[in-house]
């Protein structure tokens, strides 16, 4: 009997929102399968997203997934079969404030949220700031002190006029030595620990796996997934990707809409 073929790679490292779901938060059928097949010939599949544990925890669940999950940024390692953290760094609340006064002091007053760290840890939402429509919980926050009540995960940034990839380059100018800033979806800019990627809490999840970045491949859509794809062996943007991280990808898909993920698997792993 011959041997089996080898893996084309031993990881599969995949973002959500934009790449793994559709619109509706749902994973298509065809990505399920494409999923499990190359799970089933030895692959491993790590679920990297921006969302923090108590944001994904329900969709991990309905997939019946049991391995590890980065969270979070990056800031979190996550056993879905367990229902455990394994790691979480928390924003240094004292250098957030100081970063948000400087961000503030060069484009003016902000829309602000927040989210907490922890199993159960809640998104505050301050006056202002425009929550995307779907089931992801949060809580309305009418006094500012409560941001800074409780150990923070990353905070949330919205500007009256200013778009995203802007809000994030001023961010990164005046405060970029306090906080590292990413954008991670349509009115989703954030301020994170200094230092922390996605490619932080990959590389620690995919160590407890004992595999290596160069048996990695990676799927995103914003730029949040650059480090993730620089980390990786190979990175796959999807159509509907943002265009800086088109620019740093080895290889484009077609939309999550489309099962992008699936396509790309299909080929990879004959499935």
């Amino acid at each position: 009997m011959s041997a089996p073929a080898p893996l084309p790679y031993k990881l599969i490292a995949t973002d959500l929102d934009g790449t793994l779901l559709r619109h509706d938060e749902s994973i298509s059928g065809r990505t399920r399968q494409a999923l499990a097949a190359a799970t089933a010939a030895g692959a491993a599949h790590i679920v990297v997203t921006g969302r923090a544990v108590p944001w994904t925890r329900h969709i991990l669940d309905a997939l019946d997934y049991k391995g590890l999950a980065v969270c979070g940024q990056g800031g979190q390692v996550y056993h879905a079969g367990e229902h455990r953290l394994l790691t979480s760094v928390t924003l240094d609340r004292q250098l957030a404030g100081l970063a948000l006064s400087k961000i503030e002091a060069e484009v003016g007053p902000l829309f602000l949220a927040a989210s907490r760290d922890g199993l159960e840890g809640k998104v505050l939402v301050g006056p202002g700031y425009r929550v995307h429509e779907g089931p992801l919980p949060n809580v309305m926050m009418d006094d500012p002190g409560e941001l800074w009540a409780a150990p923070l995960n990353k905070v949330y940034l919205q500007h009256p006029t200013l778009d995203d990839d802007a809000l994030a380059l001023a961010a990164r100018q005046v405060a970029g030595d306090l906080v590292g800033v990413t954008v991670a979806g349509q009115g989703i800019v954030e301020l994170l620990p200094l230092g922390l990627t996605k490619a932080t809490g990959l590389s620690l999840a995919a160590r407890r796996l004992g595999i290596t970045a160069k048996e990695t491949v990676a799927f995103g859509d914003m730029p949040n997934d650059i480090p993730m794809f620089a980390w990786a062996a190979h990175g796959v943007a999807m159509a509907n990707a943002h265009d800086e991280l088109k620019a740093v990808a080895n290889e484009l898909t077609v939309s999550n809409e489309a099962d992008g993920v699936a396509v790309v698997l299909e080929r990879l792993y004959g499935v």
